[in-house]
């Protein structure tokens, strides 16, 4: 039987037939071979149709681009197993829309090899990075101000991943956190540790990098971030420094809210994840049946809870409550007979603190944190 003319095949074949495949072929070849593959590829697409092409890496930044939109503006993300490693942006004429796909292939190589290249390089401050972390001496290359970040996948995708997958998708997040840093010129090293990818690099701006970092990090993984950030360590970064920071970036994670975000070491709130957690309920307990045992109805508890809130005088407290300063008086003594110390001891005010903030965090979802 013969062939239509207008099957797939034979398309293929007329359009392996034409003269000048072999050389637009050769000549993507010859610019994904190149120094700088990304813009030797965008550079040949717009020459040849006068349009607009971009390839940006996974994390969102713009790796090359060139020339104006000369057609709707055209987004395919490049994948290689899954794995999300760059996006290719095109604005062709109407003729040349077809090129689109045969430049995405060629996008996806130069990108592959450049996380090959950035693999090879991470492994180099992984295991210097990893002995620090594990406190035996090394030593990272270059000097200055350090902070390291602790990230974990956030939200109920990430309790879904498999052991092997979690694994693989914190490998992806460590390579790039680290492609961000060496975009920017600043010096990091990468890695995994146990649950969490792991980031030391040498700090400019401690606060533009945090937000920068965790954007980065949800654009190429595709899903929400937890972030925990160190102070700025002036030290050298040696294993006890890099300890210490390893215990700030942890810490600061655990204040972070379970749906993503990212948390300082120096502004979170230190007592957060205490409150939390649900370890203080002695203490709340503990307060609660001693101010219970007063048999009023919470009259005197209401009454404390608003002189511990209030910055002004009895008299103020009073008007702002509706009751007669004498009235506030007495509830506040009844109080501190309850509770078995007077009010201006500072142990029994901390005690206070916590116990009122733990019952506020348990029963109202209030979230002692900077977010």
């Amino acid at each position: 039987m013969a062939q239509r003319r207008d099957d797939p095949a034979s398309a293929l074949a007329g359009l392996l037939a034409h003269p000048a495949l072999g050389a637009a072929l050769t000549a993507l070849q010859a610019a994904a071979a190149s120094a700088r593959p990304e813009t030797a590829l965008v550079d040949q697409a717009v020459h040849w149709t006068g349009g607009y092409a971009e390839i940006r890496a996974s994390w969102g930044d713009v790796v090359a681009s060139t020339g104006r939109a000369a057609g709707p503006l055209i987004t395919q993300r490049l994948e290689h197993a899954g794995r999300h490693v760059g996006t290719l942006v095109t604005g062709f004429p109407t003729d040349w829309v077809g090129l689109q796909t045969v430049l995405a292939g060629y996008a996806l190589l130069a990108r592959l090899q450049a996380a090959a290249a950035g693999a090879a390089r991470r492994r180099v401050g992984e295991r210097a990075l990893d002995a620090l972390l594990a406190g035996q001496d090394a030593r990272l290359p270059g000097d200055g101000p350090f902070a390291l970040a602790a990230a974990v996948f956030a939200g109920p995708e990430a309790a879904a991943l498999s052991a092997q997958e979690r694994e693989q998708a914190l490998d992806v997040l460590a390579g790039a956190g680290e492609g961000y840093f060496q975009e920017r010129r600043l010096l990091g090293h990468s890695t995994v540790r146990g649950d969490l990818a792991v980031w030391l690099w040498r700090s400019l701006d401690l606060n533009r990098e945090t937000q920068e970092l965790r954007l980065a990090l949800v654009a190429s993984a595709g899903r929400s971030v937890r972030l925990g950030v160190s102070a700025r360590r002036a030290e050298d970064a040696r294993s006890a420094a890099v300890g210490r920071a390893f215990r700030q970036a942890r810490q600061a994670l655990r204040s972070v809210a379970a749906g993503g975000g990212a948390a300082l070491f120096q502004q979170m709130d230190p007592l957060s994840h205490l409150l939390d957690s649900g370890a203080l309920s002695t203490v709340r307990e503990q307060v609660q049946l001693q101010l219970s045992a007063l048999g009023d109805g919470g009259r005197v508890e209401g009454t404390l809870r608003r002189y511990l809130a209030c910055g002004g005088t009895l008299t103020t407290l009073a008007q702002e409550t509706g009751l007669h300063v004498n009235t506030v008086r007495a509830r506040l003594k009844r109080a501190e007979e309850a509770l078995g110390a007077p009010l201006h001891d500072p142990a029994l005010l901390a005690r206070l603190y916590l116990a009122f903030a733990s019952t506020e965090t348990s029963e109202d979802g209030l979230r002692l944190r900077s977010e």
